[in-house]
């Protein structure tokens, strides 16, 4: 399933990050508000179980979240995504994920993992701010899926159809979520519109 969230404030907020001259402070600003927004749709699904309460007045019946959630942004820009998913879901797990592609072979190459025990239970978010050629993503899910994760979701703020059909075709069975479908990809990868490097732009590199 691919979701673009349509809502006027991730709109307006996405319009002021593509601005080249929005700052580093302003566009980090606004990267981490649009994810907690995101995050409200992300976990629309999450499954609930029942739980006893006590109130002031009587006892209840009310619900929780049945699953762990585990969230794993993609080195480096992903860490971007982060503060705004956990401050909705502030129980989530944390694991990291970083890969380079081999300039000889092509290849992608991890060079750093860490992550929670009990990936096969939970749900978990894959993050990234930009889905470009799929790649990374691809890759990172690749990683996942192999470390026992059955259940993932893809969260990025920008994607190219290219992208987009990578990831389909290689992880068929991986929601994701996005708050802009932009155009396309230029001859250097890049998306267009889309809103530069947003690694660069989020820790202010270049």
């Amino acid at each position: 399933m691919l979701k673009v969230l349509d809502h006027p404030l991730i709109k307006h907020k996405l319009t002021h990050m593509r601005d080249k001259n929005t700052s580093t402070k302003d566009f980090r600003e606004q990267l981490d508000e649009i994810a907690e927004l995101m995050a409200y749709e992300v976990c629309r699904d999450l499954p609930l179980e029942k739980v006893s309460v006590e109130t002031p007045i009587a006892k209840t019946e009310g619900e929780k979240i049945a699953k762990e959630v585990v969230i794993v942004p993609i080195l480096r820009a992903g860490i971007g995504l982060l503060d705004g998913i956990r401050r909705l879901v502030p129980t989530a797990k944390v694991g990291f994920i970083g890969l380079y592609r081999d300039e000889e072979t092509l290849q992608p190459v991890e060079y750093f993992a860490k992550f929670p025990s009990g990936l096969e239970d939970a749900i978990v978010m894959v993050i990234d701010p930009m889905l470009a050629t799929g790649g990374s993503a691809i890759d990172a899910i690749r990683n996942v899926k192999k470390r026992g994760a059955k259940n993932v979701r893809l969260v990025c703020l920008v994607g190219a159809p290219e992208g987009v059909k990578a990831m389909q075709e290689a992880h068929p069975d991986v929601d994701i979520y996005l708050a802009a479908l932009d155009e396309k990809l230029n001859e250097n990868g890049y998306i267009v519109p889309g809103l530069g490097d947003a690694g660069d732009r989020i820790f202010g590199t270049k």
